[in-house]
């Protein structure tokens, strides 16, 4: 099938989606429970970081902030990139209505990103965890849109 850019989702895409997005996060969940976070060093970088894109999309907020609080230990202990947590932290932050701490979530409607906590010091709290500079990031964002 060929897929076609700047298609509209139709509900029924969306739907899908969504139950994509629930079942995916459901498998993630008994992974969990049954050996905790996925972390690099037990599974790999790349099945580590397919497991956070999941965590991501979860549309359950309770699991995710449950599996950020493991990545952050894992990070801590360098199980897994620190980068994984700054963006799980993000968008846990975003959807309690908080600021975010390393500005990787952008606010579709706007495409600036969602208010940041303390942003004198958000590029040091990036390139502490790998990201590139807030103005490289909307750079990227702009060439690529």
């Amino acid at each position: 099938m060929t897929r076609v850019a700047g298609v509209a989702p139709t509900a029924a895409r969306r739907r899908r989606v969504g139950e994509c997005h629930r079942d995916n996060a459901e498998a993630l969940a008994a992974i969990v429970r049954r050996h905790g976070w996925p972390a690099a060093d037990v599974v790999g970088t790349a099945a580590s970081t397919a497991a956070l894109m999941i965590l991501l999309h979860a549309p359950d907020l309770d699991f995710r902030l449950r599996c950020r609080d493991l990545i952050a230990r894992a990070a801590a202990d360098g199980r897994c990139p620190a980068v994984h947590l700054a963006y799980i932290a993000d968008h846990c932050a975003v959807d309690l209505g908080e600021p975010q701490f390393y500005g990787t979530r952008i606010d579709p409607a706007t495409l600036r990103p969602y208010p940041v906590r303390r942003p004198q010091t958000l590029d040091e709290r990036r390139r502490d965890v790998g990201l590139g500079t807030l103005q490289e990031q909307m750079r990227a964002l702009r060439l690529s849109g």
